[in-house]
C-alpha cells in the first residue's frame, strides 16, 4: 500500500509530542519532590526512556501487537512476528488502510509504553534505589504492560469482548495508579511521613512540567486515532476542554475545602482531566467531555487525600489522579459514548445503549488494575529481597541525590558567600550603606 504523506507527517509528530511528555513528567515530579531528590526523581523518568525503549524494540512490540500461534495464548499476550522490529522494516505500511508506516506505528506506542512506566514512579519518590528502578522497568513492561497493552489495543480477550479506551485509560493510567499503590506499599513510607513537612520545592517547575504534559497530551490523545480526520480533531478539542474543566473543578474544591486555589492544585487538577478524558476523547461529544473534566477535577481533589486515611505514602499522588482519573474516564463511556464519526462504536447508556458495554468499562479497569497491583507486588517483593528496593535510612535522610548520583540539583554556595565570584578571584561585596531608623 502506498504511504500516506499527510498521515506519516502527523503520526512522527504525535511520536514527538507523546515523548515530549515524559521529560515533562520529569519536572512536573521533580518540582513535588523535596529539593534533596529532585534529581533522582527525574532520573527515574529519564531511566524509563532508556529501559523501555531498547525493551519495546527488543520483543515489547511483539509481544503487544502480534498474534500468538496459539489462540488460547493469543488471548492474553502476542506472539514473537516482530522480535527486533526487522519484520516491520521490511514491511513499508500497515496493513490497516492508514497509509502509515508500521515503524511509525511502533515508535507512537513505544511512547505510550515509556510513560506509563515513569508514571508509577512518583509513588516511591525520595527512598527507591535507582538500580532497583531501572531493573524493576524493565521486568514490569515486560510481564505487566505489553500483555495488558495486547489485551486492550491488540488481539487479546478485553477487546475481543468490545472494550473501549481510546488513547490510554486503562492501559496506561489504570495500569500505572494501580502498580504506583503495590509499590507503595511494598516499599513503605518515607522517613517522617506525616511528622515532617514534605511539601514541593519547586511548584515553578511543577507548572512546566503540567504545561509540557499538556501540551504534549494532544499527541497523546489525538494521535491514537492513527490518521488525521473528524475524530482526531474530536479527540483534539475534548482533550482541551475536559482538562481546561478539571483545573476549574479543582481549584473550587480547594477554595471552599481550604480556602486557597492553588497553583499546586491547577496543575493537579489539569493531569486529572487530561487522564480523565484519555479513554473517552474520540467517543464523547464536547458536552460529555466538559462533564468528565467535571467529575475528574473534583474527584481527584478528593481522592489525593485518601492515602492519608488509608496510611499508604504514595508520594506524589499517582493513586489519586492517575488511578481514580482513570477509573473516571473510563466508566464514563459506559454512560456518554457516542458516535459521532464511527459507526462501529457502542453506545453508552445516555445514547440508549445497554448495560453490557457499562459493565465491560467497569471490567476493564478492574481486570487490568487487579492483574497490575498483583504482579506489580510480587516484583516489587522479590527485588526488595533479593537486591533491595529500598535505600538505607541514613540516605535517604541524607538525600537520595547526593547518595546515590553524588549530585545535587541547586548549588546554592555562592549565594551564602561572603563574596561574588570573578575570573580573577573572589571579589569582596561592597559594605551595606547604614541607614539611621
Amino acid at each position: 500500500m502506498k504511504i500516506d504523506s499527510g498521515t506519516t507527517a502527523w503520526m512522527l509528530t504525535a511520536a514527538a509530542l507523546v515523548l515530549l511528555m515524559t521529560p515533562g513528567l520529569a519536572f512536573f515530579y521533580g518540582g513535588m519532590t523535596r529539593a534533596k531528590s529532585v534529581l533522582n526523581m527525574m532520573m527515574m523518568s529519564f531511566g524509563a526512556i532508556v529501559t523501555v525503549t531498547i525493551t519495546w524494540m527488543l520483543f515489547g512490540h511483539s509481544l503487544a501487537f502480534t498474534d500468538n500461534p496459539s489462540p488460547a495464548l493469543n488471548n492474553f499476550v502476542g506472539g514473537f512476528d516482530a522480535l527486533g522490529l526487522q519484520s516491520l522494516v521490511d514491511t513499508a505500511t500497515k496493513d490497516d488502510g492508514t497509509g502509515m508506516p508500521s515503524l511509525v506505528f511502533s515508535m507512537f506506542q513505544m511512547t505510550f509504553a515509556i510513560i506509563t512506566v515513569a508514571l508509577i514512579s512518583g509513588a516511591i519518590a525520595d527512598r527507591a534505589k535507582f538500580g532497583a528502578w531501572m531493573l524493576f522497568s524493565v521486568i514490569w513492561a515486560t510481564v505487566v504492560y505489553f500483555p495488558v497493552a495486547h489485551w486492550v489495543w491488540g488481539t487479546g480477550w478485553l477487546n475481543t469482548m468490545g472494550i473501549e479506551d481510546f488513547a490510554g485509560g486503562t492501559v496506561v493510567h489504570i495500569n500505572a495508579g494501580a502498580a504506583a499503590l503495590a509499590l507503595a506499599l511494598v516499599l513503605g513510607k518515607r522517613q517522617g511521613w506525616r511528622k515532617e513537612p514534605m511539601r514541593p520545592h519547586n511548584l515553578t517547575l511543577v507548572l512546566l512540567g503540567a504545561a509540557l504534559l499538556w501540551f504534549g497530551w494532544f499527541g497523546f490523545n489525538a494521535g491514537s486515532e492513527l490518521a488525521v480526520d473528524g475524530t482526531a480533531g474530536l479527540a483534539f478539542l475534548n482533550t482541551q476542554v475536559a482538562t481546561a474543566v478539571a483545573v476549574g473543578a479543582w481549584l473550587v474544591v480547594e477554595k471552599l475545602r481550604d480556602g486557597h486555589a492553588t497553583s499546586l492544585g491547577a496543575a493537579s487538577g489539569a493531569v486529572a482531566g487530561l487522564v480523565a478524558i484519555t479513554p473517552a476523547c474520540g467517543f464523547v461529544d464536547p458536552w460529555a467531555a466538559m462533564v468528565i473534566g467535571l467529575l475528574a477535577g473534583a474527584i481527584c481533589a478528593y481522592a489525593v487525600g485518601l492515602k492519608y486515611r488509608l496510611g499508604f505514602d504514595d508520594s506524589l499522588d499517582v493513586v489519586g489522579v492517575h488511578l481514580v482519573g482513570g477509573v473516571v474516564g473510563a466508566v464514563s463511556l459506559g454512560f456518554l459514548a457516542a458516535y459521532p464519526f464511527l459507526e462501529q462504536q457502542s453506545e453508552g447508556l445516555f445514547y440508549g445503549g445497554g448495560v453490557g458495554q457499562l459493565g465491560l468499562q467497569v471490567l476493564g479497569p478492574v481486570a487490568v488494575g487487579g492483574y497490575s497491583f498483583i504482579l506489580t507486588w510480587v516484583i516489587g517483593k522479590i527485588i526488595d529481597r533479593t537486591m533491595g528496593f529500598r535505600i538505607s535510612t541514613e540516605d535517604e535522610v541524607t538525600g537520595v541525590d547526593i547518595t546515590t548520583h553524588a549530585e545535587t540539583g541547586y548549588d546554592l554556595g555562592t549565594v551564602h558567600a561572603s563574596g561574588v565570584s570573578s575570573p580573577n578571584g573572589p571579589v569582596t561585596a561592597p559594605a551595606t550603606k547604614k541607614v539611621d531608623a
